[in-house]
């Protein structure tokens, strides 16, 4: 199973929701483009946080410098990225695939995050509360849609707003694999806790 991991927005929990999904699954990772903190990426992070010893970490396909859009952070290193240099690991494990900003964060002139998206791939969505959040999440399913994909499923991060996460559920008819409260800490314990409560759902995508 290959599951790619995206968000409405940045800074929603993209990178947390990977790893509880790389715990439970015992997956294997790979984010293709990293923009910015090279020394603390994703990869680091994801790494830190698991405790399983079955995970295969891969390079990303992209480092760039910056912590910007990576077509602008690409632009700033002098290069150009190309979607053919961006070459899926292969592994007999499954793969989760994280992204980087929302589905339309531009790459470079043409391509965006989504036309990273094969149709193989099981797409799960992370959802954050916050004014706006409703719209952002709906214009990313039926973005997603009008692709001719199909959304697997969603995670809600951060604090719980019972009307709005039912209103998306209901409107959608999109499986929830889970939420992720706001927590002081993410650390080893913690994603291990939530990889027990995704494990199934996340099985049965």
């Amino acid at each position: 199973m290959k599951i790619f991991v995206t968000g409405i927005s940045t800074d929603v929990g993209k990178t947390i929701a990977s790893s509880i999904i790389v715990e439970a699954l015992e997956a294997d990772y790979w984010k293709p483009i990293q923009a910015g903190d090279l020394d603390n990426s994703d990869s680091h992070k994801v790494k830190a946080r698991i405790s399983n010893e079955k995970t295969q970490i891969y390079d990303n396909s992209y480092k760039l410098n910056t912590p910007a859009s990576p077509h602008l952070a690409a632009g700033i290193d002098g290069i150009k990225i190309d979607l053919n240099h961006i070459k899926e690991p292969k592994t007999n494990n499954h793969l989760v695939i994280e992204g980087a900003g929302g589905i339309f964060v531009p790459l470079n002139e043409n391509d965006t995050i989504i036309d990273l998206i094969q149709p193989d791939y099981k797409i799960i969505i992370v959802s954050r509360h916050y004014l706006g959040s409703i719209n952002h999440t709906l214009l990313t399913i039926e973005a997603i849609i009008n692709r001719g994909l199909t959304v697997a499923g969603i995670i809600f991060s951060g604090n719980e707003n019972k009307s709005t996460e039912s209103l998306i559920l209901n409107k959608t008819g999109i499986k929830l694999i889970g939420r992720i409260e706001e927590e002081p800490y993410f650390d080893q314990n913690v994603i291990k806790e939530y990889a027990d409560l995704f494990r199934d759902n996340l099985l049965h995508l």
